[in-house]
């Protein structure tokens, strides 16, 4: 699979997270069969444990993600933030924190643009602000966990180019 490939299989299991992840907040039961019927159709166990894994760090952890939304809104109660875009913010949020394979930069922008297709027109602004000043909070609370080639971001001379 290209990385193409990769990033739009990715972007397709953020939205059956989302969706998840919806379906669950209005009923706040049945996740299980939430998470089997909406994945159903994901043949790759590694994409579906993906996905798993992304909606358990958000539901277990939603708290501790609530508690960084907050202290970014201010004078704005958290319950009147879209719920889409609170979703959204949780899992660019989770993905900070528990997935240190994610470039920031990509969590992001994966929340932006789904959040372009499935909450209003002003949620790309709402949502790369809160997330931007919550990366901050955590690359100086030493926070965020990411290793390999792009995950930090870092200066490298450039490769002078081969002709």
């Amino acid at each position: 699979m290209s990385s193409s490939d990769k990033k739009i299989h990715r972007r397709v299991l953020r939205e059956k997270t989302l969706q998840i992840l919806y379906a669950y907040e209005m009923n706040k039961e049945g996740l299980t069969a939430l998470c089997d019927g909406i994945l159903s159709d994901i043949e790759s166990k590694t994409e579906k444990e993906f996905s798993i894994q992304l909606i358990n760090k958000v539901v277990g952890n939603q708290k501790e993600l609530d508690e960084r939304i907050k202290e970014k809104v201010d004078n704005w109660e958290i319950d009147r933030i879209a719920l889409v875009d609170k979703l959204l913010l949780r899992i660019g949020i989770a993905e900070f924190l528990f997935f240190p394979d994610i470039p920031p930069k990509v969590s992001i922008n994966e929340v932006i643009e789904i959040g372009k297709d499935y909450s209003t027109s002003n949620s790309g602004k709402f949502i790369n602000g809160i997330l931007d000043a919550i990366l901050s909070d955590l690359k100086e609370e030493g926070k965020l966990n990411k290793s390999g080639r792009g995950l930090i971001e870092e200066t490298l001379p450039k490769k002078p180019s081969q002709k």
